[in-house]
């Protein structure tokens, strides 16, 4: 590359950059469309162990999940942008609340999916007014693999929880990306600061990482209560404790946490209702109330039956009979694995005085 492209390709790192903050990202950074060797391998061998369990999606699309140009053949580099939606609050401290529920801290507010999008097509239009390249945008619903991208892009390191980690932003950073046909000077990846420290590893209930950064995900709870239909495994039901819909363990639980500063975007701001949710008020939720409660959550698409499903497994370890009538009247639920949840659930509760 000539020296003058070199300072052009400069110029549309530093408009860009500027636009992105201006419009409310955290964190920007450009790598070229495409991933290293080790990503791609470490994508094939997570799906040849069937760690991916019913997200058949993941493999359906893997090849171009593992090539950015096989999703888009014209992309010459990627934008790499990121949200925080650090909490006010630590999360692990709703655990203790046996009668209420906890909601992963992602799903506490507006679906970011639809947040995160609209801000996306904003810089894009930008991208293309100033500088006439195509482009496309992405968030996780795509087959994209946005967090070696984002590494590679210098926004952070992907840690032993195989989430990114960000040394401002610790592990609370929503990721989304702009594919283009400019191309840009990339930023240097990140390199990976986890040293020693397997807390992470360490603070999951179900053991889903059999090593340092692989997940097994048929183990892990967010898994298990948002993509699993059937009935939860029984050897995972007391691990689950009142977790609901996912699990914050090892995002919260990271050191560089301490670093993040609580989001400060509006839209991303936790809904009171649903930052300790009564677990008897949720279990009675008929298929309409439950519609309407989440209406612009992404709770909302994983259903009222698989919902309350997870409510009764939370009311089962909740060690408090007094919630025994609102699983008892569940056993006769038009769902079986419902229904089957609240026998289970009564069953348990049976056993406290």
């Amino acid at each position: 590359m000539s020296p003058v492209i070199a300072v052009v390709a400069k110029d549309f790192r530093l408009a860009i950059r500027a636009k992105a903050l201006a419009l409310g990202f955290d964190a920007i950074g450009f790598t070229r469309a495409s991933l290293a060797p080790d990503a791609r391998t470490r994508l094939r061998a997570f799906l040849t162990a069937g760690q991916h369990g019913e997200m058949g999606w993941l493999e359906a699309h893997a090849a171009q999940r593992a090539h950015p140009q096989a999703l888009w053949p014209e992309a010459q580099s990627v934008i790499a942008l990121g949200l925080n939606y650090a909490p006010a609050e630590d999360p692990l401290t709703n655990l203790t609340k046996q009668d209420r529920g906890n909601i992963s801290v992602y799903a506490r507010h507006r679906d970011y999916h639809d947040v995160f999008k609209g801000m996306l097509k904003h810089l894009a239009q930008f991208i293309v007014k100033t500088h006439g390249p195509q482009v496309k945008v992405f968030v996780d619903t795509a087959p994209v693999m946005e967090k070696p991208l984002a590494q590679q892009a210098g926004i952070g390191w992907q840690g032993k929880h195989t989430n990114l980690v960000s040394r401002q932003h610790g592990s609370w950073l929503f990721l989304g990306e702009v594919f283009t046909t400019l191309e840009i000077v990339p930023d240097t990846a990140h390199a990976d600061h986890c040293g020693s420290c397997n807390a992470c590893q360490t603070i999951c209930p179900t053991n889903a990482f059999p090593a340092p950064y692989q997940l097994d995900a048929t183990r892990c709870i967010s898994y298990l209560t948002i993509e699993h239909a059937g009935p939860i495994p029984e050897e995972f039901r007391t691990a689950i404790g009142n977790r609901i819909y996912g699990c914050d363990d090892c995002l919260a639980v990271c050191p560089w946490n301490r670093f993040a500063q609580t989001s400060g975007h509006a839209k991303l701001r936790a809904r009171e209702d649903l930052t300790a949710p009564r677990l008897a008020d949720l279990a009675l939720l008929t298929d309409e109330q439950f519609r309407k409660k989440f209406t612009g959550s992404p709770i909302k698409r994983i259903g009222r039956d698989r919902f309350v499903r997870n409510v009764l497994i939370a009311i089962g370890n909740a060690a408090d009979p007094t919630l025994i009538p609102a699983a008892q009247s569940l056993t006769s639920d038009p769902n079986p694995v419902v229904a089957e949840a609240a026998v289970w659930a009564v069953a348990r509760l049976a056993h406290f005085p």
